[in-house]
């Protein structure tokens, strides 16, 4: 039995329901529908970005409507373009099968000429962005006098970007008899300031703790020199293959620099920011939804609404200005209960920060240091491997294989491979191999300030398990410390890719580690461990003032585990992901290594003003 068939949606909304896929309600869906259908209430839903909030209040919402009655019932307000047509969107996904029902998006950038037209045809839902909705109400071309919900989907959003006057004056037209859905991630001052003016004793509920950050999305800090930002936002790019991510800048200026410096040197990224038109903005979009786009550098204006399944990494390329956007920021990944990455580059100055996002948040930063060019070429190296091993062949290829042995017959088997992953590697190696290191030094005194320690003295090691079997760094750790019988310190600098890992003990366990690990198999598929050559390197967990690895992911107690016979890893999977050439970025061949930037890599951003952009 579908689970949204108990909250008492009706029968044109679970053929909705069943189309799309869903099955499981999440938890704000859960505690909000049953409520808004049951009776006529105010209600302050507090839940994170990507909950599926959207869903809690359409659904019902379109259930409660009279479609037979032409004039507007609802207004939805978004604090953005993107988040307005998102929500209209799904609107209309959801409502599919009622017929009668006309949405309407309401936002800047389009001709408010054919809004108002559409407007006019009879438009029961119209789902605008605050400073469009003003102006129409100010020219006379909507009447919302008598509508009977008013939705404010990212409340603490829409008033962080300076919508609180328009968002007043529009809810002082609407009736004072109306029920109001407030849907936030956090509850700052003035989004309880709208809730006590302009609704009635409303029905809170919250899911996770309230102003919490995601459990879903762990967070990562990187320390360097300010000169050294831009050469560490690429580094992180190539120690993450399967990269694809939102990067966030502060301004638009800082956004299109970094975009540009990325194209320039090879990487598939575009901006988006307030000075896009409309149609550059959609083409952006799409390209990023189709993943040609690999990295999308961002403001945060710009990135709200953006609903893009499988997002990888949020770079935090600058803190924003305000902590609370953190969360909104991070909210862009880990998403439908899929897990997620939110690093933040910083330098010395801004370290007092991260505490204060803890605060917020909830939960804990790892502290890594950024990868070493050898590192970097040891995951490329490994990638690729996994690449070839995956690969699906295509038998067209079948008639020149003749030809091709002939070409490669005194070739041996291990100077065959050498030879077909050096002709991608070898850009990689090139690139790196004499590269410095740019992760900021810490003193003693700043590390005694709860700041990391690294243990130099290590041996690390490559495992062929990670992220596509469910894994997290802090449930590897976790799973390793039990099949090795280790205690909680034994085991560290737990760094995981998609499919492979990297992690480290102290030498003396190196024997005890390769033995026990190579007579492993989970889930049925043997486990390989071999020792990595670049003496102890890699990313390092952050430990807290007792010497212990802080983390926020609970161990998974389910993992099935035998030990046996010493043998490879089957990956159950092949990657199929292209990012083809678009919008003047140029294609990033697997395996591709980007060549030195044309203009210095140092990038030091002017102070920001804020801006409210509609």
């Amino acid at each position: 039995m579908n689970k949204f068939e108990q909250l008492g949606l009706n029968e044109s909304l679970l053929q909705a329901v069943a189309d799309m896929g869903f099955e499981t309600p999440s938890d704000v869906q859960e505690k909000a529908i049953p409520l808004l259908l049951a009776d006529e209430i105010d209600i302050v839903a507090l839940a994170q970005t990507g909950t599926g909030k959207t869903a809690a209040f359409g659904f019902p919402l379109i259930q409660k409507l009279d479609v037979n009655n032409r004039n507007t019932q609802a207004l939805i307000l978004a604090p953005t373009r993107e988040l307005c047509l998102q929500i209209t969107n799904e609107i209309k996904h959801y409502s599919k099968y009622v017929k009668g029902l006309h949405t309407v998006a309401v936002y800047g950038g389009a001709s408010i000429t054919e809004q108002a037209r559409e407007v006019r045809k009879g438009a029961q839902i119209i789902v605008a962005t605050p400073g469009r909705m003003q102006d129409m109400i100010n020219r006379g071309l909507v009447n919302i006098t008598t509508i009977n919900y008013c939705v404010l989907d990212e409340a603490d959003e829409m008033l962080n970007m300076g919508f609180y006057e328009d968002i007043v004056s529009i809810l002082s037209t609407t009736p004072d008899e109306k029920k109001t859905w407030l849907f936030s991630a956090t509850m700052p001052a003035e989004v309880a300031r709208i809730a006590k003016e302009f609704m009635s004793d409303p029905t809170e509920i919250t899911v996770g703790a309230r102003n919490s950050g995601s459990a879903t999305v762990s967070h990562e800090f990187y320390l360097v020199n300010a000169r050294d930002r831009y050469e560490a936002l690429k580094r992180l790019a190539d120690s993450n293959p399967d990269i694809f991510s939102v990067v966030f800048c502060r301004t638009k200026r800082d956004t299109q620099h970094v975009a540009e410096k990325l194209i320039e040197d090879g990487y598939n990224a575009a901006a988006l920011h307030g000075d896009l038109s409309q149609a550059q903005r959609d083409s952006v979009m799409k390209s990023f939804r189709g993943r040609q786009v690999q990295m999308l550098v961002a403001t945060d204006v710009a990135a709200r609404g953006i609903d893009v399944d499988n997002v990888t990494h949020v770079i935090n390329y600058q803190l924003p200005d305000e902590v609370e956007t953190y969360n909104h920021r991070s909210g862009r990944t880990g998403r439908a209960g899929k897990l997620g990455t939110s690093i933040v580059i910083i330098t010395k100055s801004e370290m007092r920060k991260i505490s204060a996002i803890e605060r917020i948040i909830k939960q804990k930063f790892v502290e890594k240091t950024i990868p070493s060019g050898i590192e970097i070429c040891e995951i490329q190296l490994f990638h690729l491997a996994n690449k070839i091993k995956d690969v699906e062949v295509d038998h067209e290829i079948d008639n020149y294989l003749p030809a091709i042995y002939e070409l490669m017959k005194d070739l041996s088997k291990e100077e065959l491979i050498k030879k077909m992953v050096s002709v991608e590697f070898n850009q990689f190696l090139n690139y790196y191999k004499n590269t410095r290191n740019v992760s900021a030094q810490v003193s003693s005194d700043e590390r005694r300030e709860g700041k990391a320690s690294f243990n130099e003295n290590s041996t690390r090691y490559f495992i062929n398990i990670g992220s596509r079997d469910d894994f997290d760094w802090m449930q590897l750790k976790d799973f390793l410390r039990e099949v090795l019988e280790l205690g909680k310190e034994d085991v560290y600098k737990v760094d995981v890719k998609e499919g492979f890992s990297f992690f480290s003990t102290d030498p003396h366990l190196s024997d005890k580690v390769m033995e026990t690990l190579n007579n492993v198999t989970l889930e049925g598929r043997r486990i390989n461990v071999e020792i990595s050559k670049n003496d102890g390197g890699g990313n390092s967990g952050r430990r807290d003032h007792n010497g212990r690895n802080s983390g926020n992911f609970a161990p998974r107690g389910d993992r099935k585990f035998d030990r046996g016979d010493r043998g490879g890893f089957r990956s159950d999977r092949s990657d199929k992901t292209s990012f083809a050439k678009k919008d003047g970025a140029r294609k990033k061949p697997d395996g591709f290594a980007p060549r030195a930037p044309r203009r210095s890599d140092s990038f030091d951003a002017p102070k920001p003003r804020r801006t409210r952009k509609d």
